[in-house]
């Protein structure tokens, strides 16, 4: 890529896209673009042909994509497989029909079987059967690494798709329902630890920067008390939901924006494919290759946060996969690897969250 090449980062604003359209004005890209929710949607085919007949891309990084935590990818099945889909085809389609130089696509390790060796090789696709609760949402992002691979195959384009392992990092989401587990934790202890010290204005700051299913800093304290206890926060305690024991993998967001610019620097699809009979998996786990228990990542939280409560487990909810490493030979191989490591990456977070809330 040139400095000056036109560079669409479709979902620019989110967690993933943020953090890829950061790194690329960072190192030197002057031609960086990208479209908000209202400005583009991108289940809308129409508007996204339109938006690629203005602006003609030259290389497509596609971050957008319908994303929650365990509870709502269980609830909301059809909006998960549905919506990212949509945006899929939407994209990737017009990518194709505009000659887009280079597509990087991003997929989620939970394309991978739930009893996938660990760690989890690339070549673990689709060999068993998938995690229930996450399901919809993985079978969409496994369509989508095939659209990429087969788009590759039958007209050689240069499609790269990459699956980034759990993330966390700057413009995380941390709504208590749709979070992932670590942002919804860590405001969980957080709040738990307000409550826990009676600070009633902590709380109410939180609750105005991010309301909670309509609840804000200006509704009673039983109200809120109500609202917290739903979410297993009460005086004193802090209820999290399953055993803690399935192990998870986490990665500071800003680091696989910087493995993802990497690979659109220096990887093609050529260099991807080791067998020419049948192309398969060439897609490149982005990981650290280690990982933590979900309740020793709740102590981490509990100490850094420093909230002198208990941590319970509730056994009768979910546990989801029980675990999910992946393995980054490949990564390695092609010459990165990551630096921040779950300790760092928890208290970085921790202080994007408080400063940004204006809540310390």
């Amino acid at each position: 890529m040139e400095k000056t090449s036109k560079i669409y980062v479709a979902g620019h604003r989110g967690l993933v896209g943020s953090a890829i359209r950061n790194n690329l004005l960072q190192k030197g890209y002057t031609n960086v673009i990208g479209a908000t929710h209202s400005e583009l949607d991108l289940m809308d085919g129409t508007a996204v042909k339109a938006f690629f007949d203005r602006e003609q891309p030259e290389y497509v990084i596609l971050a957008a994509a319908h994303v929650g935590g365990i509870m709502a990818n269980n609830t909301y099945r059809a909006d998960f497989i549905y919506k990212n889909l949509q945006i899929q085809n939407n994209v990737i389609g017009e990518s194709f029909r505009h000659g887009v130089k280079k597509l990087l696509f991003l997929g989620s390790t939970c394309i991978y079987p739930r009893e996938a060796p660990q760690p989890m090789h690339e070549d673990a696709l689709l060999t068993g059967p998938l995690e229930y609760t996450n399901e919809p949402y993985a079978i969409a992002k496994i369509a989508g690494l095939k659209m990429c691979e087969s788009f590759n195959i039958q007209y050689g384009t240069n499609y790269i798709a990459v699956m980034p392992t759990n993330l966390y990092g700057p413009n995380d989401n941390f709504d208590l329902e749709k979070s992932h587990v670590l942002p919804a934790m860590i405001r969980k202890v957080y709040l738990a630890k307000c409550l826990h010290e009676k600070n009633w204005s902590a709380i109410r700051a939180d609750l105005d920067q991010r309301p909670v299913e309509g609840v804000t800093g200006k509704n009673t304290e039983e109200e809120i008390a109500v609202l917290l206890l739903k979410y297993g926060i009460s005086f004193g305690k802090l209820a999290l939901w399953g055993t803690g024991t399935p192990l998870r993998e986490f990665l500071w967001s800003e680091e696989m924006a910087d493995a993802c610019v990497y690979i659109l620097e220096n990887v093609d699809f050529a260099d991807l494919v080791t067998d020419k009979k049948e192309i398969r998996n060439n897609h490149i786990n982005i990981g650290t290759g280690k990982e933590i228990s979900i309740r020793d990542l709740a102590h981490l939280i509990k100490s850094t946060i420093d909230y002198k409560g208990d941590i319970i487990f509730d056994a009768s909810k979910p546990d989801g996969t029980p675990r999910k490493l992946t393995d980054v030979t490949k990564l390695h191989s092609l010459g990165w690897s990551h630096q921040i490591d779950i300790d760092e990456g928890v208290k970085k977070l921790l202080h994007w969250y408080l400063n940004l809330s204006k809540i310390v």
